[in-house]
């Protein structure tokens, strides 16, 4: 179809349908997948899971079943071709996270994972982009998607969500009580530049005390001053090889 791309992630081992205009993966679900400490034989469960981007990074990576949750029915065909053409093992499910099926109420996963809509329309303007506007504007409440999440995890399940940095609060306002072990992972763009994201994990049932770790830096520099893409030796991993992050550190 003229109005979808195919794109390629993690050097080729994942090629994901998406269209052209909307909301398009870039950077972020691929390094949500390679936080997520999932082993082959086990399930993830991943909540709005657009076009399966995280979901099939995160499958390529490690061999796990994965059952994406997705309510746009767009993006829920998407992630359906993208999952068989892939030749992941998993599902996709066309639902509200707030409404979830008997089939997967009934099931309890190894991980969950969610790139939530990062933006409180409370405090900022919706996009004129229908679907892009489904992808980045909270209306389900952040608390909502914790929650759900935190039903869906077996006991010492892990959650491990990405977003934005001035989120951060409400992240951890949504984990307790529910979820324990919390590691908070800052990104940065640049040396000395401010963190602009961060990747939250938890466990069900854990109770160590809160780690931040050292930031996860994306690019070379203090500012871009070349063409072309200027990713650190760790990000060029993440993305290029499928390398997953293990308590802030890039693992080959």
């Amino acid at each position: 179809m003229s109005d979808l791309t195919c794109n390629d992630f993690l050097g080729g081992q994942v090629r994901l349908w998406q269209p052209v205009r909307g909301y398009r993966a870039g950077v972020d679900p691929v390094l949500l997948a390679a936080a997520c400490p999932a082993q082959k034989g086990e399930a993830v469960l991943e909540l709005g899971c657009g076009a399966g981007a995280a979901m099939l990074c995160l499958a390529a990576r490690t061999g796990a079943q994965v059952i994406g949750v997705e309510r746009e029915p767009l993006y829920a065909g998407l992630a359906r071709r993208n999952l068989a053409e892939n030749r992941a093992e998993g599902a996709v499910v066309e639902a509200d996270i707030s409404a979830l099926p008997p089939e997967v109420k009934a099931r309890r996963f190894d991980h969950v994972i969610f790139n939530p809509p990062y933006f409180d329309r409370s405090k900022s303007s919706a996009s004129p982009d229908a679907p892009r506007e489904a992808a980045m504007g909270e209306e389900t409440p952040l608390d909502t998607w914790l929650e759900v999440a935190a039903k869906r995890l077996r006991p010492g399940g892990s959650l491990t969500v990405i977003q934005r940095a001035e989120r951060l609060d409400d992240l951890l306002a949504g984990f307790r009580g529910r979820l324990g072990s919390v590691t908070v992972l800052p990104i940065a763009p640049r040396q000395g530049r401010d963190a602009r994201l961060v990747i939250v994990a938890g466990l069900k049932g854990g109770g160590a005390a809160l780690r931040l770790l050292a930031p996860l830096v994306l690019h070379e520099g203090a500012r871009h001053e070349r063409d072309g893409e200027d990713y650190t030796l760790d990000t060029q991993a993440i993305l290029r090889r499928g390398a997953a992050i293990c308590d802030g550190k890039v693992k080959f």
